[in-house]
């Protein structure tokens, strides 16, 4: 054996006898990394034929016994601990690592769980997550609130242009393809209605259906999740482009409140526009009933009016239209607050921008069967 203080080495030569594994010098910490290098090199060159010399080998520590048993394999490893020519501090050095291995190297099995069980996690974990985020909307609202409240009495704080854009892009925009799709519903409800009333020869209630349901609910509803769908997640895809870029990072250092300049001017432009989004609504089911009765009914719309203005009493739209601001200022904050939820990925901007929408139809129609109980139990 040499003891001399030469880095560890490790060749690998190919004799007519077989592979032959030659270890020689120091096989400790401070050469730890040229070892482990060398250890790598050789990963599956050595194998169970291959024949290893330990005549060269000089001092060895654990961190050189572990890159030997990394590069032998733990079951070698514990042969070469029964070699003679070692001594009996290096054999005993070899058989400690070698064990160690065995046992703490390992991947620990995990007992499968009963389906039972994962079902039950599974619940709690959604239960959970459902929690953080509601104490995180509510937390959002008074952040929100608490602008409206600051900046109300500080006209020179409001941004008028920013307003008006907005409502462009929520409202005006939005005004083709909500009446189209609220006349062809109102179509549908109508068509439904002298099918279903026929049997009872009440086919003119018709227009009671009709008026009562886009008044009450169908007008408000439509439009609250047409907008939940196109203005939600526009909300959450241009914030959370500004804070994949870091542009709200600026806005605050620059002194500049990201509520006040972001989040204000888009839930006041839907507050205006959705009820008036709710009107156009009604009046285009309204009327696409009105052509429906026309032409399946034969009755004319001077007759229409009629019975609309005499049977349907104002109750019903005050009712629906009151549901207008709730149902949007909802539907604006969820969609501001995905947005600054963005962690900075395209990724990450589209699972929020998906997310918006969900929760924003979810709690249009939970606070419309709310509203609808509270209107039935009041006598609305």
């Amino acid at each position: 054996m040499t003891t001399g203080s030469a880095p560890g080495t490790a060749t690998l030569t190919r004799d007519p006898g077989g592979p032959r594994l030659a270890l020689a010098g120091d096989w400790t910490l401070p050469h730890y990394e040229a070892l482990q290098r060398r250890a790598n090199e050789l990963a599956g060159a050595v194998d169970a034929a291959t024949v290893v010399d330990t005549t060269g080998l000089g001092a060895m520590d654990t961190s050189g016994a572990f890159v030997v048993a990394e590069l032998l394999g733990s079951a070698r490893t514990q042969s070469l601990a029964q070699d003679e020519s070692l001594p009996p501090a290096r054999r005993a050095l070899l058989k400690t690592v070698g064990d160690a291995i065995d046992t703490y190297c390992k991947g620990i099995k995990r007992p499968r769980d009963a389906g039972f069980v994962v079902m039950l996690e599974r619940i709690g974990r959604a239960m959970e997550g459902f929690w953080k985020q509601t104490l995180k909307l509510l937390a959002f609202i008074g952040i929100t609130l608490q602008g409206f409240f600051t900046n109300a009495l500080r006209p020179n704080r409001w941004r008028v242009t920013s307003l008006t854009s907005h409502i462009e892009q929520t409202g005006l925009d939005a005004v083709p393809i909500l009446a189209l799709l609220s006349f062809m519903v109102g179509c549908v409800v109508a068509f439904l209605g002298s099918t279903a009333l026929a049997a009872y020869g009440a086919s003119l209630f018709t227009v009671d259906l009709v008026g009562i349901a886009f008044l009450r609910e169908f007008g408000v509803l439509l439009t609250s999740i047409l907008l939940a769908g196109r203005t939600a997640s526009a909300f959450t895809a241009q914030i959370g482009s500004m804070k994949a870029r870091e542009e709200i990072d600026a806005i605050r250092t620059l002194g500049l409140d990201p509520i006040e300049l972001l989040v204000l001017p888009r839930v006041l432009a839907l507050l205006i526009a959705l009820p008036l989004l709710t009107f156009i609504a009604m009046i285009s089911g309204i009327v696409g009933g009105g052509v429906v009765c026309l032409l399946a009914l034969n009755i004319s719309p001077s007759m229409f009016l009629t019975m609309f203005q005499t049977d349907i009493p104002i109750t019903h739209f005050y009712v629906g239209i009151a549901k207008a601001p709730p149902f949007a200022f909802m539907i604006a904050v969820i969609g501001c607050m995905e947005g600054f939820k963005v962690s900075g990925s395209a990724q990450s901007v589209g699972e929020h921008t998906t997310s918006a929408v969900v929760q924003s139809i979810f709690v249009v129609i939970l606070l419309d069967a709310t509203a609808a109980l509270f209107y039935m139990e009041m006598g609305w």
